[in-house]
């Protein structure tokens, strides 16, 4: 009974340095930040790069969308400005006209507004893959315990000190890990009818 005693003692004071040791570790994450995680994947030197690419890439399919829709307003001006001069005739070809573009308008915009989403989505998820990593990175060279996106429309957070926003520090890093290769031309988006 008494060299358990003994045993135990001699164990507990073996092993109060070695917890205390890791208390106190210099190297223990202790240190709370948050990120604007949408701000940082635009803020990249890659990111400006894709978006500029990406508005080149559907430069020619939005200005076809605005030369419908002044199109479909010319008729419009056309039908006002002419509904005592122009025949019943002439006023129905006109109306099936705008009717007809608007249709066709509506569609191109829908399926120009899914495929610039998905152009933007695949450049948001390849650079955004690229910058968890730079984030868990820096996160363990920083101590960091926790990391929060503020960029979430239902973030949890209400409100942090500008001081612990490492936003900048880790797209900076990013571009350091993962510079922007030169342009090279991309083919243009396919138009859909």
């Amino acid at each position: 009974m008494k060299t358990r005693w003994i045993a135990l003692c001699l164990g507990t004071f073996l092993l109060v340095p070695a917890i205390w040791s890791q208390v106190n570790s210099p190297a223990q994450a202790s240190k709370i930040g948050t990120i604007s995680f949408q701000a940082a994947v635009v803020g990249t030197a890659e990111g400006k790069q894709a978006s500029s690419e990406i508005q080149t890439q559907f430069a020619a399919r939005s200005n076809e969308l605005q030369t419908l829709q002044k199109q479909i307003e010319d008729l419009r001006a056309k039908l006002q400005a002419g509904s005592t001069a122009a025949s019943a005739a002439e006023q129905q070809k006109i109306e099936r006209e705008g009717e007809r573009l608007t249709h066709l308008l509506q569609r191109k915009q829908q399926y120009f507004q899914e495929d610039l989403n998905t152009a933007q989505q695949d450049v948001a998820n390849g650079i955004g893959r690229k910058l968890v990593d730079v984030l868990n990175k820096y996160a363990k060279e920083h101590s960091y315990a926790v990391i929060l996106d503020t960029s979430a429309q239902q973030t949890p957070v209400a409100y942090a000190v500008p001081e612990i926003d490492v936003t900048q520090e880790v797209t900076r890093l990013y571009d350091q890990t993962y510079p922007a290769k030169s342009a090279t031309p991309k083919p243009a988006a396919t138009p859909r009818p």
